[in-house]
């Protein structure tokens, strides 16, 4: 969305100001959020900053070095301010930077002050007020000092109040977003590790719900989106993102935004659990020692297919900043919500239904890329289009699922095998086979079969019993579950998933060059 000008003030603003010793052509392009400037040195380097990414804009006073520079006895006394920005560096960091700008011309250094600051007052998604979460246990009991050391003076810099719990028990968050006022808050930050995201995760869509008066435990029910942005490190953007509700015999289990796993991922995390004294390691070996076990599980997947969305889980369309697919969601659910508010409308799409035996059944929201699997598990879900990608790993030789657990190493289709199906889907159910022939839960199931050996694997004399799903890196106490995907249920402070470095660095470089 093109950002306008204030009133009566030219959509640019293009004067030549001091920066250090020398001048450098400095533009702002007020329609389009963009300062740039020529930087004096390395060789005239073309520099911009898009106004969603300036932290702060100050009057300042040049250093004592500058003004007892001979140059300075010539001149009236400068002007000065400065700019303080974000700056994205290599593998994903940003950097805080800023500039300082000078001129003798008291009125014209006004007049760029106050554009500045005036453009970033425009900046709707720019928050004014934040609570945050602290768990002082994360980042290796550093978590406090990070935030009071990285974090607080960037939005003291901005100008964002803040309201700080330090968390002092599990669910600590979760609990506390129950009790507060949440609407006098623009978002909501934590500092922490995966479990504090989840805490606040629940905790803001459960008090969605409750506020609304819609019961969590029905899966058919439709939940009221969360307004109130997510982040650890706010970038000042909005980002949709799809979450998926987990229920087990009409009562809800958890929120995932990540992946639901059960069979190889499932019982990785599980053996992994018993060995945290391990540490990171304890993935390696739990994977490994999963994959020599090589256990597969009966049961029945049923699932409505995602006919209202672009794309397929095999096309090259992956999801990115801006991404189209995404947008086209977006518009659809503002016209279903127009036509129809709240009220859910039985969807009339038939439901297909597989049996068979499984090595793994996974479920993603995203891409779920990490360094070990640069393209995810699937590479073409996206963040925000209301669907997931369900991916059947059926029974084979342990050579072949090696094939496709490589796959998902380097950039090949991992989809491309006869024993490995994926659809896109907005609904799914799964029942074990050991729960459909017991009609009882998991823990029942395990005291009946206490002993009872597999008897595709008599070797390993493993017991006979259900996966477990793996929820964003929970286990789930049910085999059998209904998930529901959730168009756009909550926001993040983010803009998305950016492209690689060299697309940027072309970009970047295009768009100065006709800027200036």
């Amino acid at each position: 969305m093109e950002r306008q000008p204030p009133a009566g003030r030219p959509p640019r603003l293009v004067s030549s100001l001091g920066l250090g010793q020398r001048c450098s052509e400095v533009t702002l392009d007020q329609e389009r959020g963009l300062l740039a400037w020529r930087h004096p040195r390395r060789g005239g380097e073309n520099c911009f900053v898009p106004t969603s990414e300036i932290i702060a804009v100050e009057e300042s006073e040049l250093n004592k070095k500058q003004r007892n520079t001979g140059k300075w006895h010539k001149l009236a006394k400068p002007h000065a301010f400065t700019v303080y920005y974000v700056k994205k560096a290599r593998n994903h960091r940003w950097w805080c930077r800023d500039v300082t700008f000078w001129c003798v011309d008291e009125n014209l250094c006004n007049q760029w002050t106050r554009a500045l600051k005036e453009l970033l007052e425009m900046q709707k998604c720019r928050p004014k007020r934040l609570l945050v979460y602290i768990n002082p246990y994360g980042g290796k009991r550093q978590g406090k000092r990070i935030y009071e050391q990285k974090v607080a003076p960037l939005f003291s810099l901005a100008s964002i109040s803040t309201d700080v719990v330090i968390t002092e028990h599990a669910n600590h968050a979760k609990d506390n977003l129950f009790e507060v006022n949440i609407n006098k808050y623009d978002g909501v930050v934590c500092v922490g590790g995966d479990g504090m995201f989840s805490e606040v995760m629940h905790g803001l869509i459960g008090r969605m719900q409750k506020d609304s008066g819609i019961d969590q435990n029905n899966p058919k029910a439709p939940l009221v989106q969360c307004n109130i942005r997510i982040g650890i490190i706010p970038a000042g953007d909005s980002q949709p993102l799809d979450v998926s509700s987990v229920h087990h015999n009409n009562t809800f289990l958890k929120y995932s935004v990540s992946l639901l796993g059960y069979g190889f991922y499932g019982d990785i995390l599980k053996d992994s659990e018993k060995k945290r004294w391990m540490g990171p390691m304890r993935y390696d070996y739990s994977g490994f020692k999963t994959f020599l076990s090589h256990h597969y599980y009966e049961g029945t997947i049923s699932f409505q297919p995602a006919k209202h969305t672009l794309g397929s889980p095999r096309d090259k369309d992956s999801c990115r900043t801006g991404c189209y697919i995404c947008k086209e969601s977006e518009q659809q659910l503002a016209e279903k919500q127009k036509k129809c508010g709240l009220k859910n409308e039985e969807d009339e799409e038939e439901w297909k239904v597989i049996k068979g035996k499984f090595l793994a059944i996974n479920a993603v929201n995203m891409s779920c890329a990490c360094p070990r699997s640069p393209k995810g598990l699937s590479p073409a879900a996206h963040l925000a289009d209301g669907s997931a990608d369900l991916i059947l790993v059926r029974k084979c030789s342990r050579f072949d699922f090696l094939r496709h657990l490589f796959r998902n190493t380097n950039r090949d289709d991992q989809f491309d095998f006869s024993f490995v199906d994926v659809y896109r889907v907005k609904s799914f159910q799964f029942t074990s086979k050991l729960s459909e022939d017991n009609g009882s839960n998991v823990a029942d199931i395990g005291k009946k079969r206490f002993g009872q050996f597999c008897r595709d694997h008599p070797a390993c004399c493993c017991n006979i019993a259900d996966s477990t799903w793996n929820c964003d890196g929970e286990t789930l106490d049910s085999s059998a579950i209904e998930v529901r995907v959730h168009c756009q249920l909550m926001k993040l402070f983010a803009r998305g998933i950016e492209e690689n470095c060299k697309d940027e660095a072309a970009y970047s470089h295009s768009s100065i060059e006709h800027l200036l």
